[in-house]
């Protein structure tokens, strides 16, 4: 598993991201990463996954409970993995499945040895989802989600709750902090508050400077 502090870009389908612009933003994860020393991974949309695995440490943006057979449209562990990618996010906010299909997920990340990064809403449901195991939670309320505050300024409790009841039912996988994360000192806040890093998107993403976002959130874990 890889070793935290860790800076997950999700790209979503941002129209910023469409067409080959993923690449812009994996030359810069790779540049920062090989700078500072701290992992960074990019999800890009899927038809991506492949041309960025080659150039950064990448995970897909969502996967299927399933092995591989017919299921049309489906992205299967098996394949992100074959794509070069090395996990990914499951039960997004934007994405959500029931229990009984993340935990199918975690476990074909186990089989396919690919890192899984669990999304919860809330605190409650992050040391529920822990009872699986995944390798990273990233705890997000929603209606913080592309916000311009961050969960760890806004509700800095949700992260101490979070990795208490993650720590209850797990003693492997880590918190993260997603939500609003913007800038270096709402990644510092999140550090102290127990996270081993964060979960950002559209505070990257819609940067006027890419390099300079990915480099101030970098600077907020040192």
């Amino acid at each position: 598993m890889l070793k935290p502090p860790l800076l997950i870009v999700n790209l979503k389908e941002y129209d910023e991201v469409l067409g080959d612009r993923p690449i812009t933003f994996a030359k810069v994860a790779r540049k920062l990463l090989d700078k500072y020393k701290v992992n960074i991974l990019i999800a890009p949309p899927d038809p991506m996954i492949d041309n960025i695995s080659q150039i950064t440490l990448t995970i897909s943006q969502h996967m299927e409970p399933y092995e591989p057979g017919a299921h049309t449209g489906a992205l299967l562990a098996k394949e992100v993995k074959e794509l070069g990618a090395i996990g990914s996010l499951i039960n997004h906010s934007e994405k959500r499945i029931p229990y009984e299909d993340i935990k199918k997920c975690v476990d074909l990340c186990k089989e396919y040895d690919l890192i899984s990064i669990v999304c919860a809403q809330n605190s409650k449901e992050a040391g529920e989802l822990a009872k699986f195991n995944p390798d990273f939670i990233a705890v997000e309320p929603p209606e913080l989600i592309g916000g311009d505050v961050s969960v760890s300024t806004a509700e800095p409790e949700i992260i101490r709750n979070t990795v208490n009841e993650v720590r209850k039912n797990s003693s492997r996988t880590y918190v993260l902090c997603g939500a609003g994360v913007k800038t270096r000192d709402d990644v510092k806040k999140a550090i102290e508050l127990g996270a081993k890093g964060v979960l950002v998107a559209s505070g990257v993403v819609k940067a006027d400077s890419v390099e300079k976002a990915m480099e101030d959130l970098i600077k907020g874990m040192r």
